[in-house]
Formats: structure tokens, sequence, C-alpha cells
């Protein structure tokens, strides 16, 4: 297994890492992003798009940082025959209409 049990902190407690499933605009324009776990964060940073890291502070439920989802960053991958591998992301292929593929 790729897996390790791991002993969490009390300053790693504090936050949480969040994928970003979707960015737009609620009532009232208010601009919001919703997480992979169903969380809504309201007046994101304007750099924020799908399939970034948001560093979310568990106690004000408040984005403190974010990761861009691009090349030259490591990416954990959670599904498939290769899931619990850390990689590099290399390139990113775009077909528009369709999914988009990344190499790592």
């Amino acid at each position: 297994g790729r897996f390790l049990i791991h002993r969490v902190m009390k300053e790693e407690a504090a936050y949480m890492l969040c994928n970003v499933k979707s960015v737009r605009t609620a009532a009232k324009r208010v601009p919001v992003i919703t997480t992979h776990d169903g969380r809504t964060i309201r007046y994101p940073d304007p750099l924020i798009k799908v399939h970034d890291t948001v560093n979310l502070d568990i106690a004000t439920n408040k984005a403190v940082d974010f990761i861009k989802f691009e090349p030259g960053n490591l990416a954990y991958i959670t599904g498939g025959q290769n899931c619990g591998r850390i990689v590099i992301i290399t390139h990113k292929e775009k077909h528009p209409g369709s999914l988009d593929i990344v190499h790592v």
C-alpha cells in the first residue's frame, strides 16, 4: 500500500486542504467557490479557479491560501490504479467539450 498512518498535530488540525469543484456567482452577485466536501466559501481570491487546492481555516471557514493546478506543481492521485501516488504535473492537454488530460 501507499498509505501510511500519520499522527495529526494540533497545528495541522486547524486547517484542511480542499479541492475547488466550482466557481460561480450567487445571489446579489456574490462570488463563491464550492469545494469537494460541499463547503461554500464566499468572496474567495479572484485568482482561484476550478481544480485548484484551497487551504481552509476550519475555525473561520475562510480560504487562507491556495495552490494552482498547473504544470510543475505536486499532485496527489485520488482514483484509479495509481491512487495514493504523489507526482509532478508535467503537461495538461485541453480538449474543449470533453475531459482534459493531465500528464504526470
